[in-house]
């Protein structure tokens, strides 16, 4: 349950561009390539376009390092061969990604459909997915998987024009930044980098935010993108726990996004509450 009172921020226009939902597991011993050929062919109608793409290694939100240390460890590379398998839908918008112990469903945002679908829609879909898949391994007598982390990402494209002119005006995007001094040495960056990660409470996971400047696949240039990504482990790696731990990340990222950005950007995105 939601340690806020106040409803989540909402957008009518939010600039979010990608999202994520997945989760890690222990990697089942009979899990193998061909399975992913297997699981491809059940989803083939709705996912009929694959790609390969290299393996995701581990990676846990740990709580008994000092501050300061990274949180986001990896165990080392997973044995070789291994491969992750991308299964997309005929619009490029539905995505699923699969390897031998992880399985994400990405949103992608496109020219034939730009609008956010919201994470009501989202998260039964992955729910949907993923009962699926756990259905697929227990019919291939591998199991049901041991979650161990939950994850959910959201990628947002700032664009130059829309509230703020260069990376000079970059704190009239994000409310943390002060404005160039009027006069002195140090007055109009080229480029602004963040990276910054918040706990949870009772280190149910973490919030790590990172801002850059990336080009546009959509726009075909330049914007500040702004990461969002929310992981931790659930309380229980049944579908009721799955669905409480990524309502808190859904929440962190949201109410994070909001208290990342400014008043001004909200107002161009059509802030509602």
């Amino acid at each position: 349950m939601s340690e806020f009172k106040e409803p989540l921020p909402d957008f009518r226009d939010p600039p979010v561009i990608e999202t994520l939902l997945g989760v890690q597991f222990s990697p089942p011993q009979s899990f193998s390539i061909p399975h992913l050929g297997l699981y491809w062919n059940e989803i083939r109608r709705e996912y009929p376009i694959q790609e390969i793409r290299p393996p995701l290694i581990p990676t846990f939100e740990e709580f008994e390092s000092q501050p300061g240390t990274v949180a986001r460890i990896g165990i080392g590379p997973l044995p070789e061969p291994d491969i992750r398998c991308w299964f997309i839908d005929s619009t490029s918008t539905q995505l699923i990604q699969v390897q031998k112990d992880r399985f994400i469903r990405n949103w992608r945002k496109t020219e034939r459909d730009p609008s956010y679908p919201r994470y009501r829609n989202l998260k039964p879909r992955f729910e949907a997915d993923w009962a699926q898949f756990c259905a697929f391994l227990r019919r291939e007598n591998i199991g049901t998987p041991e979650v161990n982390q939950c994850e959910v990402t959201y990628v947002n494209h700032i664009e130059l024009g829309r509230g703020w002119e260069s990376y000079g005006e970059t704190h009239k995007v994000i409310r943390f930044l002060s404005p160039p001094p009027p006069v002195g040495f140090l007055r109009h960056p080229e480029i602004v980098q963040m990276n910054t990660s918040y706990p949870f409470p009772d280190k149910r996971g973490r919030l790590h935010i990172v801002v850059q400047p990336v080009v546009s696949r959509l726009l075909g240039k330049e914007v500040l993108q702004i990461t969002l990504t929310a992981r931790g482990k659930p309380e229980s790696a049944t579908t009721e726990g799955l669905s409480a731990w990524f309502d808190l990340g859904h929440e962190w990222i949201v109410r994070g996004f909001a208290d990342l950005t400014t008043r001004e950007m909200h107002s161009e995105w059509g802030r509602i509450s």
